[in-house]
């Protein structure tokens, strides 16, 4: 019987199954919390999935009754209903999922003043009359002549809505006002008691991170995390760049999944939050993203960061009607990105800096944005170094045999006790996977233990449970079949070991080069700040132990979460903190990797699995 790999995204799983069986049984066979609710007899629509690449079986009568064309034309299929015909890329989403992905929304941020680009004043108007035939909008400008800076503008959906709210609420009104260098522009005209909101978003390569904010106060309302939906198209950065410069609909497709995830974001977070809040109240967005993803979301071209030199279409800070990219919020709002720094450290990494207030430091501060690509940043004395490492997809599970994100079943902590091997589940769910932390944990402890050499190389004889696997060579057994939750042994191989190698390294060697550029070694270092989704959740004395990171003492060390989200608030409700993200960008010396003669030597010596510092 034919067999062949399903890769089930943004979940990171693939699963190798025999021709034929149900994408539903394959979903299963992964650990995967498919939702069948009816048990797969095609009659709950609760499994619903996309095809994106592969053969399937055609749609059957169940499926035809259920999904009408378009939605097949686009991939949608059940999967208790839809046979494996050949490797499949499958994309699954959220809805269908019963237990969600672990996404990281939460961080450090600074205690900044409250001044919001947009402000709410309330106005009383004069109803019109025979002696007083003035426009609204002329009325509406005199009523606001005190308190906003002239020329007042507005857009023609603004414009639209105002006469007849104005007439409906007996002339009063809430005027929420953008307020620019040339002027000020109403960007809503709303009920007296409506509150503005704000909406900050953390545009991940993995995963979204989206904050409701009210303006008036600052405060946060709500915050949510979730997979970034351009996942089914490629899982690095690199793999869609490829696949949007392949024509012009890939490029508009991800940014529609995207704004998509966005626009529903924002109605959820608009729900939790409660009475009185709708995504029409959202009257300012601010968003961060690297380089990449900034471009896609804006529907800026990629192809040229696709090959060296890597330099983006623009770089400077972007503020872009919503309306434009398809947000639905205020009529008037606008988009606010900070600038990028380069090809490869985009607007997220100046919200990192943001957030954790690295370039006001005075000593030598090293920060690290840990994610599918990894941005650095070297504070040395007021000295701003930044370079882009590429880590890769390991740390979320990808290109490892066993490996998933993180969610319900991965493990995310492992230690050997007793020469035996102990780990921690997400959700304390019976293993069905591991993710990066818990990679990073393996690769750690069997070095210690002994099972590992130096150089990565797994001992046959260090361990009994080290096995030689088919197609793997040398494996070691985490999880026996019995303990598992899918029937299927778990094996962290050498394959897995070189993969994390690939990745410390670069960013070993990243820090190493911003060092030396300085004139400094890794003993100077006072601060080592660590931050991102993954950053949150890694073990750093197993990442030292390693060489991920240098060997410093431990309180040289701080997990702050995901900075660049919270820097996205900063922006949001501080046009002072958006100045100084701007100045930040100014300051930062951006080094290509690529380029630097000294990384493949860098790069060398940091692939041995040991903690050894370099002066």
């Amino acid at each position: 019987m034919a067999k062949y790999t399903v890769n089930f995204q943004p979940i990171g799983r693939r699963v190798e199954v025999e021709a034929g069986v149900t994408l539903l049984d394959a979903a299963q066979q992964a650990g995967i919390g498919l939702s069948a609710v009816c048990g797969g007899a095609g009659v709950c629509d609760t499994c619903l999935v996309y095809v994106r690449e592969g053969r399937v079986s055609p749609p059957n009568l169940v499926e035809e009754a259920d999904l009408d064309a378009d939605d097949l034309a686009a991939g949608l299929r059940l999967a208790c209903q839809t046979e494996v015909l050949g490797d499949l890329r499958v994309e699954v989403p959220p809805g269908s999922l019963s237990a969600p992905q672990r996404t990281q929304v939460e961080g450090e941020m600074l205690d900044v003043a409250v001044e919001p680009a947009v402000t709410k004043h309330v106005v009383r108007l004069e109803p019109a009359t025979q002696e007083d035939l003035r426009s609204d909008w002329s009325r509406l400008c005199d009523a606001l002549a005190g308190g906003v800076t002239r020329p007042l503008r507005a857009s023609v959906p603004v414009l639209a809505a105002l006469s007849p709210r104005l007439r409906a609420q007996g002339w009063q009104a809430s005027v929420m006002v953008r307020a620019g260098a040339d002027g000020c522009e109403v960007v809503r005209v709303g009920a007296p008691d409506d509150a503005p909101l704000g909406f900050a978003v953390d545009i991940g390569t993995t995963k979204l991170a989206g904050y409701l904010v009210d303006l008036a106060t600052g405060r946060t309302l709500a915050m949510q995390g979730r997979m970034n939906p351009q996942i089914a198209y490629g899982e690095d950065v690199m793999a869609r760049i490829g696949y949007a410069q392949q024509s012009d609909a890939h490029a508009q497709t991800m940014q529609r999944v995207l704004v998509d995830a966005l626009n529903e974001m924002i109605a959820q977070l608009c729900a939790e939050a409660g009475a009185g809040a709708e995504p029409s109240h959202v009257v300012d967005v601010a968003a961060v993203a690297n380089t990449a993803m900034h471009h896609l979301f804006v529907g800026l071209p990629v192809q040229q960061l696709g090959s060296a030199p890597y330099v983006a279409a623009f770089s400077d800070a972007l503020n872009v009607r919503a309306a434009e990219l398809g947000l639905d919020v205020a009529p008037g709002a606008y988009v606010y990105m900070p600038p990028n720094i380069a090809g490869f450290v985009g607007a997220d990494h100046v919200s990192m800096l943001l957030a954790t207030d690295i370039p006001s430091s005075s000593g030598v501060v090293v920060g690290l944005d840990i994610g599918t690509n990894t941005e650095v940043t070297l504070n040395a004395g007021g000295r701003l170094l930044s370079c882009s490492t590429a880590s890769g997809p390991a740390f979320e599970g990808a290109h490892i045999r066993d490996g998933m994100r993180a969610s319900d079943g991965a493990i995310e902590v492992f230690r050997m006790i007793d020469d035996r091997p102990q780990y921690q589940t997400i959700g304390h769910a019976p293993p069905v996977g591991v993710c990066g932390s818990g990679i990073l944990d393996m690769v750690a402890e069997l070095r210690k233990a002994g099972v590992l050499s130096i150089s990565g190389a797994m001992r046959a004889d260090a361990h009994p449970r080290v096995v030689r696997l088919d197609g793997h060579g040398p494996a070691f057994l985490v999880a026996a079949n019995g303990e598992t939750g899918h029937s299927a042994d778990i094996f962290v191989t050498r394959g897995d070991v070189s993969e994390i190698q690939l990745a410390k390294s670069a960013m070993r060697a990243g820090v190493k080069i911003l060092l030396e550029e300085a004139g400094l070694t890794e003993d100077d270092i006072e601060s080592f700040i660590i931050a991102g989704a993954f950053g949150s959740y890694i073990d750093v004395d197993s990442a030292v132990a390693i060489g991920m990171f240098p060997p410093l003492p431990r309180d040289r060390y701080k997990q702050v979460g995901n900075a660049a989200g919270m820097g996205a608030r900063q922006c949001l409700v501080s046009r002072s903190e958006r100045a100084r993200g701007e100045a930040i960008a100014r300051r930062v010396r951006y080094l290509e990797l690529t380029n630097d003669p000294r990384f493949t030597d860098r790069f060398s010596q940091a692939v041995l699995l040991e903690p050894v510092p370099w002066g």
